[in-house]
């Protein structure tokens, strides 16, 4: 029996945000057009995720967040279901760090007219968790292996460097222009944050790009293979 694929979201009041995160969903579906594909929420909208994955009792069912980091949302909202579901319920990693995310960035930055001189802060949602900085420190990684301006992390929330300030250090330190690089799925609180942070250019968030689901098919297709061999 194909599992079920379950994309989890955040939630949020922004109609474009949802419109973005659907998106997102109805490119999963065209990519796995034999899979069962249903979206599910952790706040803000319904359904929420506990009700989406007892509807799909009996059949097995993975969990993919559509969160960039580790974080209160899937160790404890996700995990709950999971557990509540039993042995049929699986969940897969946050989509972040990942090459094509990336990718992604480094092709926003460059549409963004990043030029040399010019310093990159990777703006983040921001976690109170340490695996969500951890997440983003390694995104940044692998951004910074694509592009020649200096990355630094800035977030909205939780622990860590807010946005401002990672922008006024950067221009500090002699950057000629800062580029705030949107490290958020879609519009929204977070995003409008990102807006407001001083910088001099801003990216779009990451939904509802072709990479996006890309990187959720490949978290699903990873569990089921590993299913299927712990079997």
């Amino acid at each position: 029996m194909t599992p079920v694929l379950i994309a989890c979201s955040h939630g949020t009041s922004s109609l474009d945000g949802r419109a973005a995160i659907s998106a997102v969903v109805e490119k999963v579906r065209h990519l796995l057009p034999h899979v069962a594909v249903h979206e599910a929420f952790v706040d803000v909208q319904q359904p929420e995720i506990d009700d989406v994955v007892r509807s799909t009792s009996p059949r097995p069912t993975v969990i993919v967040p559509l969160l960039l980091s580790t974080g209160f949302h899937t160790k404890v909202d996700i995990a709950r279901a999971v557990t509540d579901a039993g042995p049929r319920a699986t969940a897969t990693v946050a989509l972040g760090p990942h090459p094509l995310l990336a990718d992604l960035l480094a092709a926003r930055l460059h549409d963004a007219g990043l030029a040399p001189g010019d310093a990159v802060v990777l703006a983040a949602a921001g976690s109170s968790d340490p695996a969500a900085s951890v997440d983003v420190a390694g995104m940044a990684g692998v951004l910074q292996d694509r592009i020649a301006a200096p990355v630094s992390v800035g977030f909205a929330a939780g622990a860590g460097v807010r946005i401002g300030e990672a922008v006024a250090i950067a221009r500090a330190n002699g950057a000629r222009r800062v580029v705030a690089a949107s490290y958020v799925l879609a519009p929204g609180f977070f995003a409008d944050v990102i807006g407001r942070s001083g910088a001099d250019l801003v990216t779009a968030p990451l939904a509802p790009d072709d990479a996006v689901a890309a990187v959720v098919v490949e978290r699903y297709l990873n569990a089921v293979a590993s299913v299927a061999r712990a079997a």
